[in-house]
């Protein structure tokens, strides 16, 4: 693995959030890192390939980039906030009516978050 790469997947790991290309790269920029735009994407989809990362694609937004731990995600439908869940029950249950194993699933609820339900 190429060091620029170490140093994506460490930004992602070490984030509480859900980050776009363009986060990540500001975030390189500002360590003094000497890397264009097209290589954090270049590097991103890489990583995604290998399976050490996440993308969490949603209609009308950037894609966005997650460690690759299991967890599914709440989606806010109104400001596209994404916040993580951990549904250990329903992969069990899904477990146990498929009788075949589940290899990965990628489950989106939405919701309307509390800064939006406040408006």
């Amino acid at each position: 693995m190429t060091k620029n790469a170490m140093m994506i997947l460490d930004i992602i790991q070490h984030s509480d959030a859900h980050l776009t290309a363009e986060q990540i790269y500001l975030q390189l920029k500002n360590c003094d890192a000497k890397l264009v735009l097209a290589s954090v994407y270049n590097n991103l989809n890489l990583l995604y390939r290998e399976g050490l990362i996440k993308k969490v694609s949603i209609e009308g937004y950037p894609d966005r980039f997650d460690k690759a731990t299991k967890h599914d995600h709440l989606v806010c439908k109104y400001c596209g906030k994404l916040s993580d869940i951990c549904l250990h029950d329903l992969t069990e249950q899904l477990n146990a009516q498929l009788e075949v194993p589940i290899l990965d699933y990628d489950l989106k609820i939405h919701y309307v978050c509390p800064d939006c339900k406040q408006k």
